[in-house]
């Protein structure tokens, strides 16, 4: 069997300790890995963890489980994937933090891999997955060290939830965000859809979608869906003004005989957009306004939409 180990690295202008962090803390992925679509912990322990990862590999939406082992002193944490999806067959590898100076470290990012039935054309396509996310991944890394390090995330980086109270079960709310190939015809501001589900709960959406000025525009999602409690995404195109979507509907029981409904957004600015789109004299706190009014006015409206759904149900 044909076992390919390679290696990427990059320099990072960051302590070793705030590059670790990044990394060992899963739920931040999403924001940091432009391959990344969503993370769940399935088990954890002392320097031990479980955990599945929904990613793009060549464009395609793939899943896996991976066992990992981190070590914080050493600063390096082993990953070895115990559910795969083929192509690949076995999958592993280490991350490993070393410093440079006080304020700049070294990430060597190993895998080993083998490709199911050694067959040559699908190690190649191994090959060109793991270089292309491998570079993706550490140069996204870099990008976003160094911006929190610096500490100007904290203007572009912001999160922020809408909920309902909805007097009707989850499953019926769950059903209405999940069949999003059905929203032109329930949904005002969803023009168009393209929607496919090549495997159940891994969803890709491309949707055009009006805005309050009357323009549209175009957005893909790759969407994971837990039914019924909640539909994790990552938007792939993006309008303008973001660099970074992501998001979470979920749905629960009150203990009262109704769901609450939540949309939560977390969006990074793109401030090379800014002056094009809202003029020469827009700030980055106009920016985020006029974003937070976007997406909260679309979620609000699905909300709404799923609340007179799963009421006239119930």
């Amino acid at each position: 069997m044909t076992t390919r180990e390679v290696e990427h690295e990059i320099t990072i202008g960051a302590p070793t300790a705030t590059v670790y962090r990044l990394l060992a803390d899963v739920s931040h992925w999403p924001q940091i890995f432009p391959p990344t679509i969503h993370v769940e912990r399935e088990e954890t322990g002392e320097n031990e963890e479980r955990i599945r990862i929904w990613a793009t590999a060549n464009g395609e939406a793939k899943n896996w489980t991976s066992r990992r082992t981190l070590d914080p002193e050493g600063l390096r944490i082993a990953f070895r994937q115990e559910v795969t999806t083929p192509p690949v067959a076995a999958m592993g590898g280490t991350w490993i933090v070393e410093p440079l100076g006080e304020e700049t470290s070294r990430v060597r990012l190993l895998h080993d891999y083998r490709a199911v039935d050694d067959d040559p054309q699908e190690l190649q396509w191994i090959d060109k997955a793991v270089d292309t996310n491998s570079t993706s991944e550490l140069a996204a890394l870099k990008e976003n060290v160094e911006r929190a390090h610096a500490a100007e995330s904290e203007k572009l980086l912001f999160s922020f939830t809408d909920t309902v109270e909805i007097n009707g079960a989850a499953k019926d709310v769950f059903d209405f965000v999940n069949e999003a190939g059905r929203w032109p015809e329930r949904l005002p501001h969803v023009a168009t859809v393209r929607f496919d589900e090549p495997t159940p709960g891994l969803q890709t959406l491309e949707m055009d979608t009006r805005a309050k000025d009357g323009s549209v525009h175009t957005t893909k999602s790759y969407r994971v869906a837990f039914e019924p409690s909640k539909i994790a995404y990552k938007q792939v195109t993006l309008p303008a003004l973001m660099t970074l979507h992501t998001g979470v509907w979920t749905f629960a029981g009150t203990g009262r005989g109704t769901t609450e409904a939540s949309s939560q957004h977390t969006v990074s600015i793109n401030t090379a957009n800014i002056a094009k789109v809202l003029g020469d004299q827009a700030t980055v706190a106009d920016a985020r306004e006029y974003v937070h009014s976007a997406l909260s006015t679309n979620s609000r409206t699905t909300l709404g939409h799923a609340k007179d759904y799963a009421e006239r149900k119930n």
